[in-house]
């Protein structure tokens, strides 16, 4: 799969999507409220997987579109790291 990636902004250019940096990315979010880590790696695969049949059809999307469908899919698996996940920028 080869889709691009816009960057937060659009001004640090494209990326080929990563499933490995966002599975990575899921995990860190679920392990952060204290999930065990086979749970987090089960909700990670599980957002993966929504996340590249959603890629599927789209050639090019933005980060901030990647992390709203993932964090809706994360919701269903772990509702409290998705909360963490949407809002890792503004928690202190």
């Amino acid at each position: 799969m080869s889709v691009q990636i816009v960057k937060r902004g659009g001004q640090r250019g494209h990326e080929t999507f990563s499933r490995d940096k966002l599975h990575h990315s899921i995990v860190a979010a679920c392990l952060s409220v204290r999930s065990a880590e086979g749970s987090a790696r089960t909700a990670a695969d599980a957002v993966c997987k929504a996340i590249e049949t959603w890629l599927r059809e789209r050639p090019e999307v933005t980060s901030d579109d990647i992390r709203r469908v993932a964090a809706r899919t994360l919701k269903i698996h772990n509702p409290e790291a998705a909360y963490f996940y949407t809002h890792h920028k503004h928690i202190v």
